[in-house]
Formats: structure tokens, sequence, C-alpha cells
């Protein structure tokens, strides 16, 4: 009997041991956000086989989940909302996005990676460097952890002689952007409004506030774009290779005739921005569950079906973070709030 009773304590320990590295979610959906810096209907039609994906890798390391379910937040503070509250267990945020809500109390918000994309061809602090009239163009094999925001001109009359100055090499001063129609996106948008918030402090000591011609909160990137195009704003924020993803737009459905390097022009470029985050909630998942989620998004972005999900914001690669990576973007929301 002492026999039989020492081979179940030992046949416990064992099975509990073989356990540890593992965990049953299979009564949960994972939920995972993305952000609506292109249109949703879009993100949904590329990122639909990221579920299956996930949930296999997550198999392969140990963690069994009864689904994945993907959605387009409405706005980027959505995405942070939902990782607060819990309906929400993964999302793709940029980095001022990120610290505006892991630095509320108790925020449950923990970052698992960063984004790597291909370095572009142009990536000078010079505006009139971009405006060459030639397509940017990236290179794979030069992976860097960072991008720039842009504030571009448009097309409209007050646009164009913005351009003519700055690609004359003249200094812009407050008075050349002042009463200018500006689309911006989301006030924790990294490259859209924080980092050409900065732009704007340094350069003429202003904020928008202080804009006296219209400052437009756009629904996304494409929407600016289209604002761009119709003369409705004369400048624009965006991020650096936002203009390859709209080229065809340009021309197809926002109505111009000539292309969107001709008739547009970089007037401002932004200090270089963190690249942008996959962050966890602790709502739902364990710490262990979390960093396996982080290891799957690495493993899977090293896949030819990954990169094709991940090229929806143009990510090539996924490197591990932790909070104090975000200082930068912390110091930069500081500046612009």
């Amino acid at each position: 009997m002492k026999k039989i009773l020492l081979f179940m304590v030992v046949l416990f320990a064992v099975v509990s041991l073989s356990a540890c590295g593992e965990e049953d979610y299979s009564d949960q959906t994972l939920v995972v956000y993305f952000v609506p810096s292109r249109p949703a209907d879009e993100i949904l039609e590329i990122t639909e086989p990221l579920a299956d994906l996930l949930l296999n890798e997550l198999a392969e390391l140990g963690f069994q989940f009864g689904g994945v379910e993907i959605l387009v937040s409405s706005t980027y503070e959505a995405a942070g909302e939902a990782l607060l509250a819990g309906t929400g267990d993964i999302a793709f945020l940029p980095g001022g996005t990120y610290v505006a809500y892991k630095d509320v109390a108790d925020s449950p918000l923990e970052v698992m990676v960063a984004a790597t994309r291909a370095g572009l061809s142009k990536d000078s602090a010079n505006p009139a460097d971009w405006n060459d009239g030639l397509a940017t163009e990236g290179d794979p094999e030069y992976q860097v952890a960072y991008y720039k925001g842009l504030i571009i001109a448009g097309p409209s009359a007050n646009g164009q002689a913005l351009s003519a100055k700055v690609n004359a090499g003249e200094e812009l001063v407050w008075d050349d952007v002042k009463d200018l129609n500006w689309c911006v996106r989301s006030a924790t948008s990294s490259s859209g409004y924080i980092y050409p918030a900065i732009w704007l402090n340094e350069m003429f000591g202003k904020t928008f506030d202080e804009v006296e011609g219209t400052v437009t909160a756009t629904g996304g990137y494409g929407d600016s774009a289209s604002s761009l195009a119709a003369g409705t704003c004369d400048v624009a924020t965006f991020y650096a290779d936002a203009r390859r993803d709209y080229a065809d737009e340009w021309t197809t459905d926002y109505g111009r005739t000539e292309s969107i390097w001709a008739e547009t022009n970089v007037v401002g470029v932004t200090a270089n921005i963190m690249n942008d985050t996959i962050t966890a909630s602790s709502v739902n998942l364990s710490q262990a569950a979390i960093d396996a989620i982080a290891q799957a998004f690495i493993n899977i972005a090293q896949t030819e079906a990954g990169l094709a999900v991940m090229a929806v914001y143009s990510h090539q690669g996924y490197v591990l973070v932790d909070d104090s990576d975000y200082d930068g973007a912390r110091a930069a929301s500081a500046l612009a709030n």
C-alpha cells in the first residue's frame, strides 16, 4: 500500500510539473484589435488568416484558445479602452497610444513586441530631399525599429506656395503655416498628431490650438489623403511611407490626374518615432500566456503567410521590447500636451 501511495504522489508531481508550461484557454476567445490607420474592411480582409495562424502557433507553444476574434477599433483610443476594460486582449497600438493607456492608474497593459520595417530610400531630416518627384522605396534587407512623421502639402494653392518655399531652401516662419487648413489624426497618434505637434513647437514655438486656419482630425490616413487631394486640407500629417500606400487611390479614387509624388511635397519632417507595439491586457491573460503570445507573433512574422498579414501595417518582423523603450514616446506626449 505504501508503494502504491508513493507511486501516486510521484505521478501527481510529474503531471503537475509537465503542465506548468501549458494553460488551457479553450473556453476563451482571444480578442485582437487593429487600429484604423486604413479602411476597416481592408484591414479585416488582409488580417483574416491571422486567427488560424495565431491559434496554431499558440497551440504549438502549449496554449489552447477556443478561438481568435479580429476586430478594428473605431479610433486608436477605443483600442486602448478595450485593453483597459478587458474587452480586448491584444491590440496593435502606436507608441503614443500605448503610453497614454499604460500610464493610467492600475493599468493592465503590457507591451510585448515592437515592429520592424524596411528602411526607406529617403530618410533625411531636410524636407526638400524628399521632393524629387520619385517614389519612396523600401529596402527589406535594411530593417529599422523607427520611422519618421511627415507634414505633406497637397495641390491646393496654399499647399503649392508652401512647397515652393521649402524646395527653394527658404526657412519657414509661422506666417507661412498659421492660416493653413490642416488634416491631422487622433491626439494619441504618433505620426498623425504628437510628433507633428512637437515639430510645430520646435519650429515656431506654437501649438495646433494656435493655428488660425482649420485643424481637422480625420477618420484615418486615407481620409487625410483624400482631403489633401480635394484641396479641403492644404497640409496633412502622415507616416513616412504613407504616400506609397495611397499612390494608386490618388488617381483612381481621389480624382487626381498626376501622381501623388508629383502633386505633393514634404514640408516638414519629425524626429524618429519608435515603431508600433503589439500590446496585451493582463485582465484575462496570465504572464505566461502573454509571453507565449509575444513569441507567437515573432514566429508568425517569420513565415510567408504571416508577413502577408502583417503587411497591413507594413510590418516585416517583431522584436521583444520593454516598457522603458517607450520613454521617448512619453516625453513626446508630455511635450505635445
